[in-house]
Order: C-alpha cells, then structure tokens, then sequence
C-alpha cells in the first residue's frame, strides 16, 4: 500500500501511515516523511512501541540531537538525549534513577528551547502511559498567524525582536561559574518574524512568556505581544491532539507553538518522553537594561 498522508486539521498536522516501523525506513521512504513535515508541520505516528533505542534512532534521523546541558533537565541514566514529561506528584521525582522535573508539563503556550541561542527544530513526543481522558497537546500554525496580519501589522512588528528570559530551570547553580554562565545566558533575544529555512513561509517566534520587545519597556510591550500569540491561537489555526498509549508525535518548533492541556484525573499517570532536534543558531545574549 505505502505510505500515505491524513491531515488531522485545516491548519496543520498529518498522520503517516502505511510504514512498519519494525523495519528500518529506507532513504526514498524517509524523504517523504521529511516532505511531510515541512508541509503540515505536526506528524503523527499511530501506534508506534518504540523502544528507547529506537526513538532515538528514528529522531537522529532529523539532525543532531539536544543533550540538554544549558538547562537543569536531566535525561535518563544512559539516554542523555531523552527527557520526561510527567505529572508525577513529586515536583523532583526518580524515573530509572534519573530526576526529573514536575514543571515539564508547560501549560503556557511556547516553543521547545526558544530561551536557549539553538531553538528546538523539532520534538518528537512518545506517548508510554495516558490519561483515560483528557491531557491533550494543543498546537498552533505560525506561519498562518503570521500570514493572515494585515500589511500594516506586518509593517509594524518587521525587525522586532522578542527578549526571552530563562527562569527556574535554566539557572545552574551547581558551581559559582555554572551560575554566573546560566545567568548570562539568561536573557536571549530573537527575531519576532523569522523565515522557514525550508518551505520559505514567514511565521510569528513568539510565546506567552516572553518579556518585552527590544527597544521597548514592557509596559509598551505587553499589549502588542498578547495580542500576537491570542491572534496566532485562534482555533481556525489550532490541532488539538488526543494521545493514545504509542502515539508518537513530532512537531516544528520554527513555526509551531504549543502547550499542554491540564484537564485530566490527577491520580491518573501521563508519562511521555521526548527528544529534541537542535536547530541552528538564532538570536544573541541581550545585555541591554
């Protein structure tokens, strides 16, 4: 049969289907997945047991992946590039000896390592234990965000630049110098609008928790970025995805934004881990007041 492509909505995201991932994916075969995520920039892979050697293997296909070292988020005993996201009760708690942090959950809406100078490319999210209902993952198009401004909002936000700021997690203070290190780079800014280096579609670069606009104080700032990322979460361009145990789902943090949706049973277990595809170096170290 091959594979074929679903679209899971009118504004992003497909499934891939037909591929028995018990085999390994030829090149020709690999190429149409990497089309595919260009183009609906969510995929999603319908039951899909990886094991952990495997979801690494399948996520190293897509470039070189984050160990995670500019911020405190452990990964498992011999899997450095795999973090956990859980709601275990415990907000530090032992997954295989491994600690790990409540606070993964990320309910705000945000892109994988836009607080880092080497945002995310793409997460891939393996779904291992899921909420009988509810826990979903909500995604929204930035580059339809960006697309449907008018000229003269477009006018208005060309060259901005957003100043993003670490907190919590970020900041190493296991030794004096991995402490003044994490909190120089704490403050990083990047381009507003930034250009897909493949399909060539301008997105929005902006999430909920950034803190003003370069060259502008925050009171200025605050109208103007709630009104971009309120506009680019719109439901006309917004996935919603319901998991299932062996979901695996991979996303494009150029022109993806995302968050978790905290409406489940809490004594009910949702573990999920994931790898995270570097990107290419963007934005600088804002040192500015």
């Amino acid at each position: 049969m091959g594979l074929q492509i679903q679209k899971l909505s009118y504004a992003l995201g497909a499934e891939i289907i037909g591929i028995d991932y018990s085999k390994p994916i030829d090149d020709k075969t690999f190429g149409e997945i990497q089309r595919a995520f260009v183009e609906h920039s969510v995929l999603l892979l319908r039951g899909v047991p990886f094991t952990r050697e495997e979801h690494l293997a399948f996520s190293r296909r897509f470039g070189e992946l984050d160990i995670n070292r500019l911020v405190r988020r452990p990964g498992l005993p011999g899997f450095p590039e795999i973090i956990v996201v859980t709601n275990k009760e415990s907000s530090r708690q032992k997954v295989d000896g491994g600690s790990i942090d409540k606070s993964y959950q990320a309910e705000l809406w945000h892109s994988d390592a836009s607080q880092t100078l080497i945002p995310a490319t793409a997460s891939i999210l393996r779904g291992i234990e899921i909420p009988e209902v509810g826990g979903d993952t909500m995604f929204a198009n930035m580059s339809l965000a960006y697309e449907t401004l008018s000229d003269g909002m477009k006018k208005i936000i060309d060259g901005l630049e957003c100043i993003y700021v670490g907190r919590g997690a970020r900041i190493d203070d296991s030794t004096p110098e991995r402490l003044a290190e994490t909190m120089r780079l704490n403050r990083i800014a990047h381009p507003l609008v930034r250009v897909h280096p493949e399909s060539g579609r301008k997105s929005l670069f902006i999430e909920e928790k950034i803190e003003q606009f370069v060259g502008m104080t925050v009171e200025e700032s605050k109208p103007l970025a709630q009104f971009l990322w309120q506009h680019a979460t719109r439901p006309q361009f917004v996935y919603r995805h319901r998991w299932q145990k062996d979901d695996v789902l991979m996303w494009d943090n150029r022109c993806v934004i995302h968050k978790a949706v905290n409406d489940y049973d809490p004594a009910q277990s949702r573990y999920l881990e994931r790898t995270t595809v570097k990107g290419l170096p963007c934005g600088y170290v804002y040192e500015g007041l």
